[in-house]
Protein backbone atom coordinates (compact mmCIF):
# COMPACT_ATOMS: atom_id res chain seq x y z
CA UNK A 1 0.00 0.00 0.00
CA UNK A 2 2.68 2.69 0.46
CA UNK A 3 2.96 2.77 -3.72
CA UNK A 4 2.33 6.08 -5.10
CA UNK A 5 -1.53 5.85 -6.07
CA UNK A 6 -0.45 7.26 -9.58
CA UNK A 7 2.61 5.43 -10.02
CA UNK A 8 1.00 3.20 -12.64
CA UNK A 9 0.64 6.61 -14.84
CA UNK A 10 4.19 7.50 -15.10
CA UNK A 11 5.53 6.83 -18.66
CA UNK A 12 7.82 3.67 -18.02
CA UNK A 13 11.06 4.08 -19.24
CA UNK A 14 14.22 1.41 -20.31
CA UNK A 15 18.24 2.58 -19.57
CA UNK A 16 16.70 6.79 -19.05
CA UNK A 17 15.00 6.57 -22.45
CA UNK A 18 10.81 6.49 -22.63
CA UNK A 19 9.53 3.30 -24.59
CA UNK A 20 6.03 4.74 -24.78
CA UNK A 21 6.49 4.60 -28.60
CA UNK A 22 7.51 0.61 -28.39
CA UNK A 23 3.76 0.49 -26.50
CA UNK A 24 1.83 2.58 -28.81
CA UNK A 25 3.67 0.48 -31.90
CA UNK A 26 2.25 -2.92 -30.25
CA UNK A 27 -1.42 -3.17 -30.54
CA UNK A 28 -1.03 -3.36 -34.37
CA UNK A 29 0.18 -7.04 -33.39
CA UNK A 30 -3.09 -7.95 -32.89
CA UNK A 31 -4.32 -7.11 -35.90
CA UNK A 32 -2.73 -9.59 -38.81
CA UNK A 33 -3.08 -9.10 -42.15
CA UNK A 34 -3.46 -12.35 -43.39
CA UNK A 35 -2.24 -13.55 -47.20
CA UNK A 36 -4.49 -16.72 -47.27
CA UNK A 37 -7.41 -17.54 -49.77
CA UNK A 38 -9.55 -19.00 -46.34
CA UNK A 39 -8.47 -17.00 -43.29
CA UNK A 40 -8.82 -18.50 -39.80
CA UNK A 41 -11.42 -17.70 -37.43
CA UNK A 42 -9.68 -14.63 -35.60
CA UNK A 43 -9.10 -12.72 -38.68
CA UNK A 44 -12.67 -13.47 -40.39
CA UNK A 45 -14.10 -12.25 -36.95
CA UNK A 46 -11.79 -9.40 -36.66
CA UNK A 47 -13.06 -8.29 -40.89
CA UNK A 48 -16.32 -8.78 -40.17
CA UNK A 49 -16.32 -6.52 -36.78
CA UNK A 50 -14.32 -3.90 -38.47
CA UNK A 51 -16.79 -4.33 -41.77
CA UNK A 52 -19.89 -4.11 -39.49
CA UNK A 53 -18.36 -1.16 -37.31
CA UNK A 54 -17.39 0.74 -40.71
CA UNK A 55 -20.74 0.39 -42.10
CA UNK A 56 -22.62 2.18 -39.34
CA UNK A 57 -20.09 4.82 -38.91
CA UNK A 58 -19.90 5.52 -42.48
CA UNK A 59 -23.79 5.31 -43.43
CA UNK A 60 -24.28 9.23 -42.44
CA UNK A 61 -21.70 10.58 -44.29
CA UNK A 62 -21.65 11.47 -48.33
CA UNK A 63 -19.13 10.65 -50.46
CA UNK A 64 -16.31 13.20 -49.51
CA UNK A 65 -16.59 12.39 -45.63
CA UNK A 66 -16.57 8.55 -46.72
CA UNK A 67 -12.88 9.16 -47.40
CA UNK A 68 -11.61 9.02 -44.12
CA UNK A 69 -13.03 5.83 -43.77
CA UNK A 70 -9.95 4.11 -43.47
CA UNK A 71 -8.60 6.83 -40.58
CA UNK A 72 -11.57 6.21 -38.63
CA UNK A 73 -11.66 2.46 -38.43
CA UNK A 74 -7.82 2.62 -37.85
CA UNK A 75 -8.39 5.34 -34.82
CA UNK A 76 -11.18 2.94 -33.15
CA UNK A 77 -9.00 -0.36 -33.36
CA UNK A 78 -5.62 1.98 -31.96
CA UNK A 79 -7.86 3.20 -29.01
CA UNK A 80 -9.88 0.11 -28.35
CA UNK A 81 -7.00 -2.28 -28.47
CA UNK A 82 -5.09 0.44 -26.05
CA UNK A 83 -7.75 0.77 -23.81
CA UNK A 84 -8.10 -3.03 -23.67
CA UNK A 85 -3.93 -3.82 -23.54
CA UNK A 86 -3.58 -1.17 -20.25
CA UNK A 87 -6.32 -2.87 -18.30
CA UNK A 88 -3.51 -6.19 -18.12
CA UNK A 89 -1.49 -6.25 -14.71
CA UNK A 90 1.83 -4.35 -14.55
CA UNK A 91 1.25 -2.81 -18.16
CA UNK A 92 0.73 1.54 -19.43
CA UNK A 93 -2.03 2.80 -20.68
CA UNK A 94 -1.39 5.66 -23.18
CA UNK A 95 -4.56 6.73 -23.17
CA UNK A 96 -4.46 7.99 -19.56
CA UNK A 97 -2.13 10.65 -20.67
CA UNK A 98 -3.72 14.05 -22.02
CA UNK A 99 -0.84 14.80 -24.69
CA UNK A 100 -1.14 12.18 -25.95
CA UNK A 101 -5.13 12.24 -26.82
CA UNK A 102 -4.90 15.53 -27.63
CA UNK A 103 -2.15 14.65 -30.31
CA UNK A 104 -5.22 12.14 -31.61
CA UNK A 105 -7.95 14.82 -31.17
CA UNK A 106 -6.63 18.38 -32.52
CA UNK A 107 -5.12 17.20 -35.79
CA UNK A 108 -8.05 15.13 -36.25
CA UNK A 109 -10.57 17.94 -35.57
CA UNK A 110 -8.22 20.59 -37.17
CA UNK A 111 -8.93 18.34 -40.87
CA UNK A 112 -12.36 18.25 -40.26
CA UNK A 113 -12.81 22.06 -40.00
CA UNK A 114 -10.28 22.86 -42.44
CA UNK A 115 -12.19 20.49 -44.84
CA UNK A 116 -15.38 22.73 -44.00
CA UNK A 117 -13.64 26.20 -44.57
CA UNK A 118 -12.72 24.82 -47.92
CA UNK A 119 -15.13 23.34 -49.23
CA UNK A 120 -18.76 24.76 -47.21
CA UNK A 121 -16.95 28.19 -46.36
CA UNK A 122 -20.68 29.84 -46.11
CA UNK A 123 -22.20 26.58 -43.81
CA UNK A 124 -19.41 26.48 -41.69
CA UNK A 125 -19.53 30.48 -41.29
CA UNK A 126 -23.18 30.06 -40.58
CA UNK A 127 -22.29 28.15 -37.60
CA UNK A 128 -20.94 31.37 -35.51
CA UNK A 129 -24.20 33.29 -35.90
CA UNK A 130 -27.42 31.47 -36.54
CA UNK A 131 -30.28 32.94 -38.74
CA UNK A 132 -32.36 35.50 -36.69
CA UNK A 133 -30.19 36.48 -33.91
CA UNK A 134 -31.19 40.21 -32.73
CA UNK A 135 -27.97 42.65 -33.41
CA UNK A 136 -27.25 43.59 -29.78
CA UNK A 137 -26.28 39.46 -29.21
CA UNK A 138 -24.32 39.05 -32.54
CA UNK A 139 -20.94 40.28 -31.08
CA UNK A 140 -21.34 38.17 -27.84
CA UNK A 141 -23.00 35.50 -29.89
CA UNK A 142 -20.26 34.84 -32.38
CA UNK A 143 -17.81 34.63 -29.07
CA UNK A 144 -19.09 31.90 -27.37
CA UNK A 145 -19.73 30.08 -30.88
CA UNK A 146 -16.08 30.49 -31.80
CA UNK A 147 -15.29 29.52 -28.34
CA UNK A 148 -17.50 26.39 -28.13
CA UNK A 149 -15.56 25.32 -31.42
CA UNK A 150 -12.12 25.22 -30.20
CA UNK A 151 -12.92 23.83 -27.04
CA UNK A 152 -14.66 20.51 -29.07
CA UNK A 153 -10.26 19.06 -29.53
CA UNK A 154 -9.64 19.54 -25.60
CA UNK A 155 -13.18 17.84 -24.76
CA UNK A 156 -12.46 15.05 -27.10
CA UNK A 157 -9.53 14.67 -24.89
CA UNK A 158 -10.26 15.42 -21.47
CA UNK A 159 -13.20 12.77 -21.76
CA UNK A 160 -11.06 9.77 -23.02
CA UNK A 161 -8.61 10.43 -20.29
CA UNK A 162 -10.92 11.14 -17.71
CA UNK A 163 -12.70 8.07 -18.40
CA UNK A 164 -9.48 5.55 -18.23
CA UNK A 165 -7.89 7.27 -15.75
CA UNK A 166 -10.91 7.17 -13.21
CA UNK A 167 -10.89 3.58 -14.15
CA UNK A 168 -7.81 2.72 -13.43
CA UNK A 169 -7.92 4.55 -10.06
CA UNK A 170 -10.80 3.11 -8.69
CA UNK A 171 -9.23 -0.06 -9.84
CA UNK A 172 -6.03 0.40 -7.82
CA UNK A 173 -8.06 1.14 -4.91
CA UNK A 174 -10.68 -1.21 -4.45
CA UNK A 175 -7.53 -3.90 -5.29
CA UNK A 176 -5.51 -2.67 -2.18
CA UNK A 177 -8.42 -2.84 -0.08
CA UNK A 178 -9.18 -6.17 -0.79
CA UNK A 179 -5.99 -7.34 -0.45
CA UNK A 180 -5.60 -5.38 3.30
CA UNK A 181 -9.06 -7.04 4.18
CA UNK A 182 -7.72 -10.30 3.36
CA UNK A 183 -5.89 -10.87 6.90
CA UNK A 184 -8.69 -8.66 8.95
CA UNK A 185 -12.00 -9.60 7.86
CA UNK A 186 -12.09 -12.79 4.67
CA UNK A 187 -15.43 -12.42 4.44
CA UNK A 188 -15.44 -8.00 3.94
CA UNK A 189 -12.58 -9.07 1.17
CA UNK A 190 -14.62 -11.71 -0.97
CA UNK A 191 -17.36 -9.54 -1.43
CA UNK A 192 -14.97 -6.36 -2.58
CA UNK A 193 -13.26 -9.00 -4.54
CA UNK A 194 -16.18 -10.17 -6.29
CA UNK A 195 -16.88 -6.01 -6.82
CA UNK A 196 -13.41 -6.17 -8.34
CA UNK A 197 -14.18 -8.55 -10.57
CA UNK A 198 -17.60 -6.64 -11.27
CA UNK A 199 -15.27 -3.51 -11.97
CA UNK A 200 -12.94 -5.07 -14.36
CA UNK A 201 -16.13 -6.51 -16.55
CA UNK A 202 -17.00 -3.03 -16.68
CA UNK A 203 -13.75 -1.44 -17.56
CA UNK A 204 -13.36 -3.75 -20.33
CA UNK A 205 -16.86 -2.54 -21.47
CA UNK A 206 -15.51 1.23 -20.96
CA UNK A 207 -12.50 0.76 -23.05
CA UNK A 208 -14.52 -0.12 -26.31
CA UNK A 209 -17.41 2.34 -25.45
CA UNK A 210 -14.60 5.16 -24.93
CA UNK A 211 -12.79 4.20 -28.44
CA UNK A 212 -16.63 4.27 -30.23
CA UNK A 213 -17.19 7.53 -28.85
CA UNK A 214 -14.41 9.43 -29.41
CA UNK A 215 -14.27 8.07 -33.03
CA UNK A 216 -18.14 9.21 -33.33
CA UNK A 217 -17.63 12.21 -32.32
CA UNK A 218 -15.11 12.96 -34.57
CA UNK A 219 -17.41 11.47 -37.42
CA UNK A 220 -19.80 13.81 -36.49
CA UNK A 221 -17.25 16.81 -36.74
CA UNK A 222 -16.54 15.21 -39.94
CA UNK A 223 -20.41 15.16 -41.27
CA UNK A 224 -20.66 18.75 -40.07
CA UNK A 225 -18.63 20.29 -42.10
CA UNK A 226 -18.92 17.95 -45.38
Amino acid sequence: MNENLFASFITPTMMGLPIVILIILFPNILFPSSNRLINNRLVSFQQWLIQLVLKQMMAMHNQKGRTWSLMLISLIMFIGSTNLLGLLPHSFTPTTQLSMNLGMAIPLWAGAVITGFRHKTKASLAHFLPQGTPIPLIPMLIIIETISLFIQPMALAVRLTANITAGHLLMHLIGGATLVLTSISPPTAMITFIILILLTILEFAVALIQAYVFTLLVSLYLHDNT
